[in-house]
């Protein structure tokens, strides 16, 4: 098991992550460019949107200005992208999901990483990234649960980089701290929003509004 709040320390760029665990879904987004570092989670009646802080500084919304997080009938649906809502309109996420590609910001190609947490308490987790031929490599993981006080964690990319290297292997297997630890272990330049969910409990965290 990987200490979790040691990985982030010492990873000064995971991108956009996604922690699901016994009760829990964790999400964050960082950024290294004004267009990416220029947003804050809101709520809304079902989950949380993005949206620009100052509007005025946007030069393109197409892949930052999305629905993370939405519940549906069937659970919570997290994902780094407008994937959300094509598990939500399609409903079963591995046939939504094969329906999709990773992101078309080349060349980072940047993986799109999704999560079903389910009411029963089993999740599934997913990764689509770019492949050596450029075609694309769906990548999907299904667990039963997880015991108290643990995790499981995938992030967009390995780390800092030019391009940005993409996740690689299966989920992290991690210990769960708390959303407050969690916020405080991600790197200070970077870090812009995080989203926690703990047994129903929904807290926001936005670095551009002081937290």
């Amino acid at each position: 098991m990987t200490d979790f709040l040691s990985y982030l320390r010492g990873n000064p760029y995971p991108g956009r992550g996604i922690v699901v665990g016994k009760g829990c879904a964790y999400y964050f987004i960082m950024g290294r460019s004004e267009n990416s570092r220029n947003r804050v989670f809101e709520a809304t009646e079902d989950g949380i949107r993005t949206r620009a802080f100052d509007e005025s500084k946007v030069t393109d919304p197409s892949l930052i200005i999305y629905h993370p997080v939405r519940r549906t009938a069937r659970g919570l649906i997290v994902s780094n992208g407008d994937q959300t809502d094509t598990i939500r309109a399609l409903g079963g996420f591995r046939r939504a999901l094969m329906t999709r590609t990773f992101e078309p910001d080349a060349p980072h190609n940047t993986p799109r990483i999704s999560a079903m947490l389910y009411n029963d308490g089993t999740f599934d987790l997913s990764i689509l990234k770019r492949a050596a031929d450029g075609g694309c490599i769906r990548e999907f993981f299904a667990y039963d649960g997880c015991a108290e006080g643990e995790g499981y964690f995938i992030s967009t990319y390995a780390g800092d980089g030019d391009p940005l290297p993409s996740f690689a292997g299966e989920p992290m297997h991690i210990d769960l701290p708390s959303p407050e630890a969690v916020w405080e272990a991600l790197n200070a330049d970077n870090k812009v929003a995080l989203y926690a969910c703990v047994n129903g409990k929904v807290k926001l965290f936005n670095k551009l509004m002081g937290d």
